[in-house]
């Protein structure tokens, strides 16, 4: 996609402020491909920026999709150069952005514009992540869902993370010892290390933009699986609901909070 073209770009359905001023990347060149925790970002020749969110089932295709899944093509964009010269914008159950914005001004993007440090980045130190995690009573799997602590970490990676860590997803973030903090600190780093070499996490909708599954659904030690034992102590993993996000962990490794069930 980048130093091509926008040639044509078709909104299938009206859909609101989420996939608001498309228009305006008619006949701009796409600059770069980057990313900022979930957001793909798009520089646009002449200031503009093309803002990209998968939601929960979103995808970004190159090829043309199945008859089957036609119906959910959101934004269709023909591209100068060779082929694939199309990309296609999926997303079933609308969560998602495709958006034209100013380069860099996301007030109507509140999630991007407060996004911790990337993960993988230098930026991300255990001081200021434990600094970080000293500003919130959340629930510290809330708080990592937030993307305010780092950026990047959704459903499964955090219950990954928090059973790698031994933490309870319903310890309060500022209530982690130093020594908790710095153990999720290389869980998160760990497991989004392995994710990406595996390409995300396929299990039902979820493709590259190659249209390949991610394969790290192989190496899931916590998420979705409560009801079968633990693969470090055996412990039948346990489910609850923090901030209304499904959570799997173990309740033997992940001991609760003084005052939690």
């Amino acid at each position: 996609m980048q130093g091509r073209d926008i040639l044509e770009i078709d909104l299938l359905a009206p859909l609101g402020p989420k996939y608001a001023s498309l228009e305006l990347a008619l006949g701009r060149r796409i600059e770069a491909v980057e990313r900022r925790g979930k957001f793909l970002l798009m520089p646009l020749s002449g200031g503009l920026e093309l803002v990209a969110h998968l939601g929960m089932t979103g995808v970004l295709a190159q090829d043309a999709p199945s008859e089957r899944a036609a119906s959910h093509v959101r934004v269709r964009v023909g591209l100068s150069g060779g082929a694939p010269n199309v990309l296609y914008f999926l997303d079933p159950r609308r969560f998602g952005r495709f958006l034209v914005v100013k380069r860099g001004e996301y007030a109507g993007l509140p999630t991007l514009a407060a996004l911790g440090p990337e993960p993988l980045s230098d930026g991300f130190t255990v001081a200021a992540f434990q600094s970080a995690l000293q500003r919130s009573h959340m629930s510290v799997k809330s708080y990592l869902l937030s993307q305010r602590p780092v950026a990047g970490v959704g459903n499964i990676y955090a219950d990954e993370a928090l059973w790698r860590a031994a933490v309870h997803p319903l310890t309060p973030a500022s209530a982690l010892t130093p020594e908790q903090a710095t153990r999720l600190h290389h869980a998160v780093r760990e497991v989004l290390s392995a994710a990406v070499a595996s390409q995300g996490t396929t299990l039902s909708d979820y493709r590259t933009v190659l249209g390949k599954q991610g394969e790290y659904a192989r190496q899931l030690a916590a998420y979705g699986r409560a009801g079968q034992p633990c693969p470090r102590c055996g412990t039948t993993m346990q489910r609850l609901v923090v901030g209304q996000r499904g959570t799997s962990y173990c309740p033997t490794c992940q001991a609760a909070p003084k005052g939690k069930p």
